[in-house]
């Protein structure tokens, strides 16, 4: 039986990821036009955030590296009806526990805002729409982790187009939420709580006919006995920390940026856009690519396809992951001032976000490198070496989020914001929020070192030949690129005080010619399609 191409998987999911990314700097240019960088808007980002981490833990997270390896290997070994009633069982008792975890998080919401946000609880206003919105979009934890475990299904199958597209749901709710009925509420914020609750919804709905289009779709049953969901449970444990480390550092930075100037919310979350368009599109789409393809090299102890699937990953990534970088660096203040620089969202609200993006764009390949490592150890069923490395990752990220704080605030900070005292102090000095970006960009690499480091170790995976000649390609397309973008930036460097349409055009010539130029130097040292292809 001819082995799935994981180029078309990737294609497929990067194409449809794509789309999405794109809608969501769509949402994120309508949420700032409408709100700016306000304390309602940073509650929104808290609120949002806390159900939105809960799905990456669980579902996305630890549920999907637990998931697909198990069903993966039911599938290959197993019968049509053994299939089928694995994703029953599964459905029962994840859906069970997700119901009581809703129900929790909707009763207790006050004390889950106090503990995410506590640097709130001097403003009771914004306390208040913290805690509302926490209620309301909680429940979008249910609806979104049974459409990762019908994602999951998907993706075992190699379909990946629909899992990748199902993210447009939300993003469009979103977008109708920011534009059409925030107007028309007392509290217009409240918009996209009530738009994240629709999408939910209706991201679930959206894959439950492709999945009964396969014939697994039965009635949930309960299933915390059942041999092999135990076995996932047993699985998910380790996981649960040691696939979503960046996610937890989020968390903890959300925690610690409350304490900070009204807006640093906001500036972080939409600095993130411009990362998720490289790390969704490629990071996280090769690693859901990957994560099946190496599964099935491991059940059938073919170690050398394990490794060979192993590079191509790990090339894709550099390939995309090092000129997104430099490109983000060079292009940082450009892109933020194009997309957000208008209605609400002011001149010194995008320079703030700007210096977010240079800062966090540093960890860019550490980050989609992390994506490709990962499956490594959890198509192998090792849960618990990724849990080492997050552990000593998150205990650095938080030390270095003290370092850099403290570092900028002697650094920034006048006599008259000194005079209060250390947390007075650093909720009136804009820019303190970079410290953070800082800190999860280095924390990243202390990851992907670690992660490297024991993969090595474990024996599985063996360079393949040619490494030297991709890094000479990829150094020489880099720097061609960088001096096309450095020649742009000096012919045009005012972004902040011109026409929306003069920074449009001025952005899209320099995202072209640096891409064309790129592309163009690869190709002029000997890269060709078919080394995109895996071996």
């Amino acid at each position: 039986m001819k082995s799935p191409s994981m180029l078309r998987g990737l294609l497929s999911f990067s194409s449809m990821t794509m789309v999405s990314r794109v809608l969501g700097l769509v949402r994120d240019i309508s949420m700032s036009h409408v709100f700016g960088a306000s304390a309602a808007t940073d509650a929104f980002v808290i609120a949002f955030r806390i159900p939105n981490f809960m799905r990456r833990l669980f579902a996305e997270g630890s549920f999907s590296t637990a998931f697909v390896p198990v069903f993966t290997e039911v599938k290959e070994t197993g019968t049509r009806e053994q299939l089928k009633e694995l994703l029953a069982r599964v459905s029962g008792t994840l859906g069970g526990v997700l119901l009581v975890v809703t129900g929790l998080g909707m009763v207790f919401a006050p004390q889950v805002a106090s503990m995410f946000a506590p640097g709130a609880l001097d403003n009771p206003h914004k306390f208040d729409l913290t805690t509302d919105l926490v209620r309301l979009t909680f429940p979008f934890i249910f609806f979104v982790s049974l459409n990762a475990l019908a994602a999951g299904v998907l993706n075992s199958f190699h379909r990946f187009a629909l899992p990748a597209l199902a993210p447009v749901i939300l993003n469009l709710c979103m977008i109708a939420g920011a534009l059409w009925l925030a107007p028309r509420l007392q509290v217009p914020i409240m918009a996209m709580g009530w738009a994240v609750l629709v999408a939910g919804v209706l991201q679930w709905l959206f894959l439950l006919p492709a999945v009964r289009q396969l014939g697994l779709l039965q009635r949930p049953r309960w299933g915390w006995n059942h041999p092999v969901v135990r076995r996932i449970m047993r699985l998910m444990v380790p996981t649960l920390f040691g696939s979503s480390v960046a996610q937890l550092n989020l968390l903890l930075d959300t925690v610690v940026i409350s304490f900070l100037v009204t807006g640093s919310q906001t500036w972080l979350w939409q600095a993130t856009r411009f990362l998720e368009l490289p790390l969704g599109v490629f990071g996280v789409a090769l690693g859901t690519v990957i994560l099946p393809s190496l599964s099935r090299h491991h059940v059938g102890t073919d170690r050398e396809g394990f490794s060979r699937a192993l590079d191509w990953g790990l090339r894709i990534t550099l390939l995309i992951a090092l000129p997104a970088m430099l490109a983000l660096l060079l292009l940082a203040e450009p892109l933020v001032a194009t997309f957000f620089q208008n209605g609400r969202f002011t001149v010194t609200d995008a320079r703030m976000a700007a210096m977010s993006v240079f800062a966090l764009s540093v960890g860019l390949p550490a980050y989609a490198l992390v994506k490709v490592l990962l499956p490594a150890f959890y198509s192998r069923q090792d849960t618990r070496t990724p849990v080492r490395a997050g552990v000593v990752a998150l205990v650095a990220n938080m030390a270095f989020n003290g370092l850099f704080i403290a570092l900028l605030y002697q650094l920034w900070a006048t006599p008259v914001q000194r005079a209060g005292g250390w947390i007075d102090g650093i909720a009136q000095v804009p820019g303190l929020h970079v410290g953070l970006a800082i800190a999860s960009s280095l924390s990243s690499y202390v990851n992907f070192a670690l992660l490297w480091h024991w993969l090595k170790r474990a024996g599985v995976y063996r360079r393949a030949p040619g490494w030297s000649r991709h890094w000479l390609r990829l150094g020489v397309a880099c720097a061609a690129m960088v001096a096309v973008l450095l020649a742009g930036r000096w012919l045009w460097p005012d972004w902040s005080h011109v026409k929306v349409f003069d920074r449009a055009w001025h952005l899209a010539v320099l995202v072209v010619t640096g891409g064309v130029t790129y592309v163009a130097a690869l190709f002029a040292l000997g890269f060709r399609v078919r080394d995109l292809r895996a071996h």
